[in-house]
């Protein structure tokens, strides 16, 4: 028997490569004869720079940039073939990298993102591959474009600051001083977003009070980016705020579709097709997947759905496994997945389950137990 085992991170518990290396050791326990390749893998969040990397072959990369809040931080990125640069936006500006109680929207940037790039474009790269969400951000990108040499200026014609603030004063747009490189470069943007940048369920409206925004600091940024977005209109005529995925990261989607001429896609097609899953599902006898949490939303474009999708294609039995199985997770039968399981087999406390140790445990013992019901 082939098994190809395609799990999402298990977040804060177990990376993908750890879960699939769970399974694979049920596999073989199993079935000594059987085959069970692990293949990383992310839905275009985090983990996306450890699918493309392992799946691929690439290295690691670090650099010291400046964080969501001014503070130094370690951001790590992928380089692929020498010349593709994997980049979550969460390594230097995500929501993570802040204490809760310091979570501030207007103050946090995304110029550290710029500083990766910078460091990638340093490295020779000219492609990049970069994974929205987790953002502690409602900048617009504006942080990240001024790393890059962008000029942002008030009715003064002096430079504004950093953060969601700087946005209401920002009258006039150069790009004399941008990386010159940056033309040569490709931008491919894994983004599930499909807000607009402004209105009812635009970043701010949406996403910003996870980053600490008050319902008056609500208003006023989405007033702010409103405006800024006419700003950006006479910059770049083809500019369209209610585009899909312009909302995504504190409206990052925004400034990589405009200004660096970024194309978003779906994160799970796109790595999917990165790493070839589509091959190696041809040649499978059965199919393993899975995330933390499996319930409704899990259908919308989350990986194990993206998984199974491809694998009915082909005919393929789908098994998924979770930490924890939601409210509506039925609705995933109808989306390939022919049976899920939740890892979690006793009462316990949600740090004990998170435990990386117990959760590889019980992964392996559970799916197991589902590899001796099955009669392939």
């Amino acid at each position: 028997m082939k098994v190809v085992v395609a799990i999402d991170s298990f977040k804060g518990s177990l990376s993908s490569k750890k879960a699939g290396e769970a399974v694979m050791l049920a596999v073989k326990e199993f079935d000594k004869n059987s085959v069970a390749e692990v293949v990383c893998l992310a839905d275009g969040g985090e983990g996306t720079t450890e699918a493309l990397v392992e799946s691929l072959g690439g290295e690691y990369k670090s650099v010291e940039v400046m964080g969501p809040l001014g503070d130094k931080v370690n951001a790590v990125y992928g380089i692929i073939n020498n010349s593709t640069a994997v980049i979550e936006m969460a390594t230097a500006s995500g929501i993570t990298l802040v204490e809760k109680s310091r979570l501030n929207p207007l103050l946090a940037t995304t110029y550290g993102v710029g500083e990766v790039i910078i460091d990638a474009l340093n490295q020779g790269c000219r492609d990049f591959i970069i994974g929205l969400g987790g953002s502690a951000t409602n900048d617009v990108g504006v942080g990240m474009l001024k790393a890059l040499g962008y000029e942002f200026l008030d009715k003064k014609g002096n430079p504004v600051g950093l953060g969601a603030k700087a946005l209401k004063d920002i009258t006039e747009i150069l790009d004399k001083n941008a990386d010159s490189r940056l033309k040569g470069c490709s931008f491919t943007i894994a983004c599930d977003v499909k807000n607009p940048l402004v209105g009812a369920f635009g970043c701010s409206e949406i996403f910003s009070r996870q980053k600490g925004a008050t319902q008056g600091m609500v208003i006023d940024m989405d007033r702010w980016i409103d405006k800024f977005s006419a700003v950006v209109k006479k910059y770049n005529p083809s500019s369209d705020k209610n585009a899909q995925g312009m909302g995504a990261a504190g409206g990052l989607g925004f400034a990589f579709t405009y200004f660096l001429g970024g194309k978003i896609t779906p994160g799970i097609e796109l790595v999917m097709s990165k790493i070839g899953l589509e091959e190696k599902i041809m040649q499978a006898d059965l199919v393993i997947t899975g995330e933390g949490k499996l319930d409704r939303q899990s259908a919308m474009g989350k990986a194990p759905v993206g998984v199974s999708m491809l694998a009915k294609k082909y005919g393929k039995k789908v098994i998924a496994f979770a930490g924890a199985i939601g409210n509506g997770a039925e609705v995933l039968n109808s989306k390939g997945i022919d049976a899920y399981f939740s890892i979690t087999n006793a009462p316990c406390s949600l740090a004990v389950a998170m435990n990386e140790e117990n959760a590889f445990d019980n992964l392996k013992k559970t799916a197991l137990q589902v590899l001796r019901c099955l009669n392939i």
